[in-house]
């Protein structure tokens, strides 16, 4: 065990690193966590898209060809963070639900201890910016509780959001552990991505004046490119012409290129398209306009994620610190199909009933990207950012799993601008990590017993061309579609929702030969195929996969009815922060009433009384030149109820009642009790009300209404509650879908 003095670490320690290369100090480590992006988007990976700063961290260093994940972002993020598999860590599927079952909590369990927490007790700072998503949603309300949350795992600092998306220009914030606002809006130039470089840069600058001599982690984990993809309009535009002749034209120059670098080998082949997915040609003008600069968004989120990122990395060169930090930069997933067949300029429409067809989003393509977007991109386009590989994130196939990675350590990697051939998975980066510090695993993390580490180490395979590949096999598992790799060779089934998981047709592709998983041998080699799958079914005991589970619906209506479905009311008082969407209350697909107790000054008082949501998506109560107004927005369509007199000053009870109807909702204002307006509408919210939380007495957030945020109330806001009647009726499977949009 390495001696805990700071930044060297004992002489006695075996072997620190292995290989031909032994520092004499621990390396600082930078790990870069990207969102959603797939096997080929880098452009050392094969993409067109700019990314100069990975680009030239690979020809420093090395990029492996076989770096495989778990198919979602919540359990990635657990199998990078603790070397255990997610099933065994309590997070098989999403941080969005708990079932009950040991792999399934949505949490990382005590006994797995995280990176932070080893690293700790050595010396180690840590400090984690961006995207955190591996709690329990409905844990990350102001009272926690906090022990899942970053600073609970190990963490010093903390600067980042914890759902699974944000909105780029209006996002949920969270410093440590408290809800903070953004510093400064959108119009004022912000994006989060360069807010989370500055606070990446303040971590450090603060680490080096204060303690230069100890060794640092920085985990960054932007949110690119998870939707909703917004970059400035700029760099969004400048791809268009890139990708003008589509995503069949792309996948095949993706390819090429990947060759020519050596990425995959020369005799891998193309798959057939994806389920769905239509040739290029067939799509009409309008569409390829529409799809076009839907692709040009996502490019340009990672565009504009590397030139964020360069400024961190030349941070570290001006501060003498580059070659003294070990980079590590990947994706958690593959890219994602939570797009559709067609994409989106803003989901929260459809989501909620709001339909968009192509003459709207034609009509918005100047929009896609900005802050009253929430794009993502078609099934067409994510299959080309998987290139060569089939499917898409949530899938167990290579499009799903298998993940750039790229490794620069100036110091450490002798091996410099090569790709490194070999399975490796999520799980090996603590072990690599920690045989590269001379650091075993601890036994015990404040008194609880810890499980063993499940990854395998491929430091050697840095080192050297001639290291083993991976002894282990590595089982793969996401709501029912299953996988298995064993010494090159992968059985995998793809599952239908809803069918039995013994009709599941199994595949078996010879990896080391078939890179592509383009020629299933299943019915040339039964025995072997059968083997794996057996092998399969004890992996999937061993690390507390059982009960398969492939309900999208029932788990997030038990998630919803567990954690809010006896509380029917909630009452905020003035002085109350910000509450994320999780725990703010729940009137999707029911009648409810709003009410705020206010006091209107002589001379009246405009201003939020609550809103939840932002621009895409939500709801608003506040007053505009003196009268009480209610605005539903559902995904950007506004439907505003306006009372017919102004409001007079003195004490008022001013609300809105939402009532379910026949033909779809009534929204009616009330001022001390009394209706003072209302209208009909065919719209609510059926599945989500927003990704953006609650806020009273403001909107903090790009505006859910017309009006310029905050517009902070300007009288005596004194309560606002909320009551819910016990008529909710929500459509499970469109619960679920959206759901998973969001992951």
């Amino acid at each position: 065990m390495a001696a805990k003095i700071g930044r060297t670490l004992a002489d006695s320690t075996p072997e620190w690193p292995p290989g031909p290369r032994k520092p004499a100090t621990a390396p600082n480590i930078l790990v870069v966590l990207f969102d959603d992006v797939g096997f080929s988007d880098f452009g050392c990976y094969g993409s067109p898209i700019r990314t100069p700063t990975i680009d030239a961290l690979a020809a420093e260093g090395v990029r492996l060809n076989g770096f495989h994940t778990t198919a979602m972002c919540s359990t990635t993020r657990a199998a990078l963070l603790t070397g255990r598999n997610h099933h065994s860590v309590g997070v098989g599927c999403l941080a969005n639900f708990d079932s009950g079952f040991p792999g399934y909590r949505g949490k990382i369990a005590r006994t797995a201890a995280t990176l932070p927490e080893m690293l700790r007790p050595h010396g180690y700072r840590n400090y984690m910016l961006g995207k955190w998503h591996v709690t329990s949603l409905t844990e990350t309300g102001p009272t926690g509780p906090f022990d899942g949350w970053p600073l609970g795992r190990g963490f010093d600092r903390y600067y980042g959001f914890m759902d699974a998306e944000t909105d780029q220009y209006s996002p949920e914030l969270v410093r440590d552990n408290t809800p903070v606002e953004q510093p400064k809006s959108y119009a004022q130039g912000y994006h989060l991505t360069a807010d989370l470089v500055d606070q990446s840069i303040r971590y450090l600058a603060d680490h080096q004046a204060n303690a230069p001599d100890t060794p640092w982690l920085l985990w960054f984990a932007p949110g690119a490119c998870h939707a909703p993809h917004q970059a400035p309009k700029a760099v969004i535009e400048s791809y268009d012409a890139v990708f003008t002749e589509g995503w069949d034209v792309e996948r095949e120059r993706r390819l090429a290129r990947q060759k020519a670098m050596g990425i995959v080998p020369a005799d891998t082949d193309l798959p057939a398209r994806n389920d769905g997915v239509r040739p290029w040609a067939e799509c009409s003008a309008d569409e390829r306009r529409v799809y076009t600069r839907l692709q040009a968004a996502f490019a340009g989120m990672l565009d504009h994620t590397d030139r964020e990122l360069a400024r961190l990395v030349a941070f570290l060169e001006e501060t003498g610190q580059r070659e003294d930090t070990l980079i590590m930069v990947m994706s958690d997933n593959g890219a994602s199909q939570e797009g559709g067949f067609h994409g989106f300029v803003n989901a929260m429409g459809p989501y909620n009933g709001k339909s968009e067809p192509i003459e709207e989003k034609l009509a918005r393509l100047g929009d896609i990207g900005g802050p009253d977007s929430h794009a993502n991109f078609p099934h067409g386009w994510a299959m080309a950012s998987n290139t060569p590989l089939r499917r898409y994130k949530q899938n167990t196939h290579g499009g799903g799993i298998r993940d750039p990675l790229v490794i620069a350590w100036p110091r450490g990697i002798a091996r410099k601008g090569e790709v490194v051939e070999g399975f490796a998975h999520a799980c090996d980066l603590v072990p690599t990590l920690l045989e590269i510090l001379g650091v075993e695993p601890p036994a015990s993390v404040n008194g609880v017993a810890q499980q063993p580490l499940e990854g395998e180490s491929f430091w050697p395979r840095l080192q050297g061309s001639g290291a083993p590949d991976r002894a282990r096999p590595q089982y793969f598992e996401m709501f029912g579609h299953r996988g298995l790799w064993q010494a090159g060779w992968k059985a995998v089934a793809f599952h239908p929702p809803g069918e039995p998981f013994e009709a599941d047709k199994w595949e078996l592709f010879h990896l080391d030969r078939d890179f592509s998983e383009a020629h299933d041998l299943a019915a040339d080699q039964p025995e072997r195929l059968k083997a794996l799958v057996d092998l399969w079914w004890r992996e999937a005991e061993a690390h507390q996969v059982l009960p398969l589970d492939d309900r999208f619906a029932p788990r997030f209506a038990e998630n919803v009815l567990r954690n809010s479905g006896a509380r029917k009311q909630y009452v905020f008082h003035a002085g109350m922060g910000h509450l994320p969407t999780d725990v703010a209350p729940d009137v999707r697909s029911r009648s409810y009433r709003i009410e705020a107790e206010v006091i209107v000054p002589t001379g009246g008082a405009d201003g939020v009384l609550i809103a939840h949501g932002d621009a895409t998506s939500g709801y608003s109560l506040y007053v505009q030149d003196e009268r009480l107004k209610h605005t539903l927005n559902i995904g950007g369509l506004k439907m505003t109820v306006t009372s017919a007199a102004p409001i007079a000053p003195g004490p008022h009870r001013l609300g809105v009642a939402a009532r379910k109807t026949k033909a779809g909702r009534r929204f009616t204002l009330t001022v001390d009790g009394k209706a003072a307006g209302s209208v009909d509408s065919t719209l609510g919210f059926a599945t989500l009300i927003s990704w953006s939380g609650l806020d009273i007495g403001r909107d903090r957030g790009s505006p859910v209404a017309d009006y310029a945020a905050p517009f902070a109330y300007a009288g005596l806001l004194k309560k606002v509650t909320v009551t819910m009647d016990p008529d909710q009726a929500l459509d499970g499977e469109a619960v679920g879908e959206t759901e998973m949009a969001r992951q």
